[in-house]
């Protein structure tokens, strides 16, 4: 995901980064934007106004951005495969599926049935090895001489 290397590179970048920040996006990931930005700031010890001004100011997004970016992208790799609208939106921790239906389209500007069969969207099979093959298509995914086939 687009977001995710950014954000993994501001991290990775020599930039100094505030431990809690770098331990809230590690949080943010692998709670697949479900967490809660209250419960990431107990965490850490620090209060939700803190933890946003730092996180925003290190990282250059919100922190509950960077939790509905993860949870999307969640989402519309769930769609790729061919997960129904209604079960992915259960499985990724929105309310409901008219939920899953605005948040995609605010992100994308098309509905999820489109994300899901979106030639831009590639199935990266080592950030998401149990879904990669799963729908039998090839997608591509730009490398650095150009495009790749994503086996």
């Amino acid at each position: 995901m687009i977001a995710m290397e950014i954000l993994g590179r501001r991290l990775g970048a020599g930039r100094a980064v505030d431990p809690e920040v770098a331990y809230t996006w590690r949080r943010t990931l692998t709670g697949r934007g479900r967490l809660r930005v209250e419960g990431l700031a107990d965490e850490v010890g620090w209060s939700r106004k803190r933890l946003w001004s730092r996180f925003r100011s290190q990282l250059g997004i919100t922190p509950k951005r960077a939790a509905q970016l993860v949870r999307f992208d969640h989402a519309a790799h769930l769609l790729a495969a061919g997960r129904a609208a209604a079960g992915v939106a259960a499985e990724s921790g929105y309310v409901d599926q008219s939920h899953l239906h605005r948040e995609v389209k605010a992100f994308t500007g098309l509905t999820p049935t489109a994300v899901a069969v979106a030639p831009w969207l590639a199935i990266d099979d080592v950030a998401w090895p149990r879904l990669a093959g799963v729908t039998g298509r090839t997608a591509t995914v730009p490398d650095r001489h150009g495009l790749r086939p994503n086996r």
